[in-house]
Order: structure tokens, then C-alpha cells, then sequence
């Protein structure tokens, strides 16, 4: 089979079980009607365009373990996916962190991704976290710092290099992925589960609500906080992940429907110019005539261009 044909094949494979997990079958020829079209806003040359992915290689998925210890508040775990071929070296590492409004849904939702990343030799571990209204922020971002620890305790066994490890989510998990990149290695955020371990090489990130201070005091952000915008004002700052940026963030690739009500898509195009604005090599790829869900159920060429901006970053497969 041609390398075309097969990354088509893998392609819509992924976008099918995406849709039934999330959508159900009654949705799938809907969804797969709307318009497929993307536009790429970013200075320079995208990755996707001298970074090609290479066929899908196999990897082997772990039995789920838990990742947090044994005092933690909650147990969470985490699906680990192994490439079979480690490419004669340490090889990359990706936290997967799926969406759900900080309150809901499943790691099963980043499958498809998961094994994408691990079929380019990505270790990928996809987690939960726990929930707010139950539990509030910073608690998800700690969960993640755990997650970005266990990794580390791991590498030796998983073959990781420690210093290429991206984030990768989507929606709330576009957002977790992204606070923990800008967070830094001291300060609020970075304390007390942060640090050296939890830097980021890149992120990934879809859907990204980059700014908490931008929305109504709606119920999923004022659960998640804890309280309205008057009331933690502090903290709706300090979960931000566009009020955290400076010139050390990592490169960010973002992708996100122009026609999203949800997470309205001046989150991305600021968020994208904020980056600009600090010098961090960042891509913008805007899906139009997509709204928040199907910006995710319908977004191979997205991830896809997500991919091999990663690859840059952590230098996976030289260009040429």
C-alpha cells in the first residue's frame, strides 16, 4: 500500500471510532458531510510541509497503571503506549490529556491520537485527572505535574529522553497540557509539584480556552475556579495560560474551529499573538466552518500538521 493511501486509511479510521465513542453512529454521516477545509496562519513555512510523517509504525499499549502515589487524593491512571521500534535511542514522550470541561469524560476520547503519536514513536501516556466541581484549580494542573513525574521515574524502563516530552489535549485538556507548559519551573504554579520535571519541549493544543477572565461566569469555569471572575479574580488569572506567557514558554502548535461558540476563536488567534509577541516558534492552523466538537471529530489534517510540528521540536525525523 502506498504511504498516501495508508496514512488515508489511518486517517479516517481514527475519525470513525473518534465518532462513535463521542457522537454515536446516528451522528457519524452528519458530521463527515460538513465542509473540510483549513487554513495555516502562521509566519514561515509549516511544519507538515518539509516535516512528513512516516507510515505508522507498531507500538505496544500497556495495561492501564496508576500513575499518582499512594497518598493522593484520588488513584488516577494512565494508558501507556509503547512504539515497538525505539529508532536505536531514546525516543520522545507525549502527556495526552483528553477535554470534558474539567468535569467529565474519559482518556479513551484520545485513543486515536495516542496511537498516533506512538506510531511515530511517541511514548504516549494518556490520563485522567480528576474533576472539578468536586475538585477545583490547581488540583488538574498537579495531577498533570504527577503524570510529568512518573514519566520521568519511567524513562529508564520506557527508553525516554526526559527533555523531548510535548503535551498534547484538547478543549479543558488543550488548557491543562498548555498551564503546565507556561507554568514555568518556580512560582505559583510550578509549586509544590512543578519544577525541573514538568517542562514541556512542545505542546499540541486544540480547542485551547486560553483565557478563563474572557467567558461569562458560566457554570463549567465557575466550577472549575471555584467562584466567579469578581469573586477569584487571582485565580482566573493564574489559570489562564495567556496571562502566564513569557519568553521561556515552548513552542506552541494550535488548532481550532473558526466557528466555535464554545471556546470562541479569538482565544487561539490572541493566544497565537501573545506567542508572536514573546518570539516562541508557534503555528496556527484555523479549521473553517468547524464548531468546537467537530473542530476534534473531524481533525486529521490538524493533528496531522500538530504531529510534524512536534517532530521539529523534538527533532524526531531530520527534514530532507
Amino acid at each position: 500500500m502506498l504511504r498516501t493511501e495508508q496514512l488515508r486509511v489511518w486517517q479516517q479510521r481514527w475519525a470513525l471510532t473518534s465518532l462513535r465513542r463521542v457522537t454515536g453512529l446516528g451522528a457519524i454521516a452528519l458530521m463527515l458531510s460538513a465542509c473540510s477545509a483549513a487554513q495555516h496562519v502562521s509566519h514561515g513555512e509549516p511544519a507538515i510541509e518539509s516535516n512528513a510523517l512516516r507510515d505508522p509504525q507498531p507500538f505496544t499499549r500497556l495495561s492501564p497503571a496508576t500513575y499518582t502515589p499512594e497518598e493522593w487524593p484520588q488513584a488516577l491512571t494512565a494508558d501507556v503506549y509503547l512504539p515497538d521500534d525505539s529508532l536505536g535511542g531514546l525516543r520522545p514522550a507525549a502527556l495526552v490529556v483528553h477535554g470534558g470541561g474539567w468535569r467529565n469524560r474519559k482518556p479513551e476520547d484520545m485513543q486515536g491520537i495516542a496511537e498516533r503519536l506512538a506510531g511515530q514513536g511517541y511514548v504516549a501516556v494518556n490520563i485522567e485527572h480528576r474533576f472539578a466541581p468536586e475538585y477545583r484549580f490547581p488540583s488538574q494542573l498537579h495531577d498533570l505535574q504527577q503524570a510529568m513525574a512518573w514519566i520521568h521515574a519511567n524513562a529508564d524502563e520506557w527508553q525516554v529522553d526526559t527533555s523531548r516530552i510535548v503535551g498534547v489535549g484538547f478543549s479543558s485538556g488543550a488548557h491543562l497540557v498548555s498551564l503546565l507548559a507556561v507554568a514555568g519551573v518556580e512560582g505559583p504554579l510550578a509549586e509544590p509539584y512543578g519544577g525541573e520535571q514538568s517542562r514541556l519541549a512542545a505542546v499540541l493544543a486544540g480547542g485551547l480556552p486560553s483565557d478563563l477572565l474572557k467567558f461569562d461566569d458560566g457554570r463549567l469555569v465557575v466550577d472549575f475556579i471555584g467562584g466567579t471572575r469578581s469573586e477569584e479574580n487571582e485565580a482566573y488569572r493564574l489559570a489562564s495560560p495567556a496571562r502566564q506567557i513569557t519568553p521561556q514558554s515552548p513552542p506552541f502548535f494550535l488548532f481550532h474551529g473558526k466557528w466555535d461558540q464554545l471556546v470562541p476563536v479569538d482565544h487561539a488567534t490572541d493566544f497565537y499573538q501573545a506567542l508572536q509577541n514573546n518570539n516562541i516558534e508557534s503555528e496556527l492552523y484555523l479549521q473553517r466552518w468547524r464548531g468546537h466538537f467537530a473542530s476534534f471529530l473531524l481533525s486529521s489534517g490538524a493533528i496531522d500538521a500538530g504531529i510534524a510540528f512536534l517532530n521539529r521540536q523534538v527533532k524526531l525525523y531530520p527534514s530532507g
